[in-house]
């Protein structure tokens, strides 16, 4: 715990200094109870920038390979939850769920993965999954800048401004009444992740993509 409010000043206070870091919108966090914390993903800052952005302990959805060795065990420590890409990761989102449950706060990147060109991309399915499970608020987030200051594939930070915009939290309770079915689990987890993308771009003042536009754009 203490190493983690140690690393969240520190980046906060380089984020600060170097990339003039501007939050708003952190009221709508719950300071208590289990959230569900879901941004747009473009930049491996993403995550420090985002858990210093908020005035809550929170665990990180993230890459299986983002970490190895020695590593692994101390961001495991500091609330990484290891994800594999390739499927849904059956024990990384159990845990996901558990700690919800628990009443902690969890952040999720709904695309899936970082942005190649820092637009917006389809939401996946798993946010749903967890949104099924728990029932659990969520607080959409969008970072700006990120992406400008470490984008994929580059070797050094770029000074930028970095901007971190938390909306109000969404509450699908009334959209879980219509889980009555198996067969309609996959369409309401699309739903879900579609709308919770949709309030994340209007944050960005940007365009949401579907997984329709997806299809027709590979």
């Amino acid at each position: 715990m203490v190493l983690y409010w140690l690393a969240w000043v520190t980046v906060r206070l380089l984020a600060t200094v170097l990339c003039r870091l501007h939050v708003s919108g952190a009221r709508h966090i719950p300071k208590t109870g289990g959230v569900l914390i879901a941004a747009n993903h473009a930049s491996y800052l993403d995550i420090p920038i985002l858990g210093c952005g908020m005035f809550r302990r929170a665990w990180f959805m993230g890459r299986t390979d983002l970490f190895g060795g020695p590593a692994a065990w101390l961001m495991r420590h500091m609330g990484w939850i290891p994800i594999r890409r390739e499927r849904v990761d059956r024990t990384g989102f159990e845990e996901a769920i558990r700690r919800v449950k628990a009443g902690q706060a969890v952040v999720i990147y709904p695309e899936g993965g970082r942005s190649e060109d820092g637009r917006l991309q389809p939401g996946k399915p798993g946010v749903g999954i967890i949104v099924a499970a728990t029932d659990c608020p969520v607080v959409p987030a969008y970072l700006e800048g990120t992406y400008d200051v470490l984008p994929p594939g580059a070797k050094w930070f770029r000074v930028r401004p970095i901007r971190v915009r938390f909306g109000a939290p969404i509450d699908f309770s009334a959209l879980m009444k219509e889980l009555d079915s198996e067969s309609k689990k996959k369409e309401l987890y699309q739903r879900i992740s579609q709308e919770i993308m949709g309030r994340i771009a209007e944050l960005g003042g940007v365009q949401a993509h579907s997984a329709a536009d997806r299809s027709v754009s590979s």
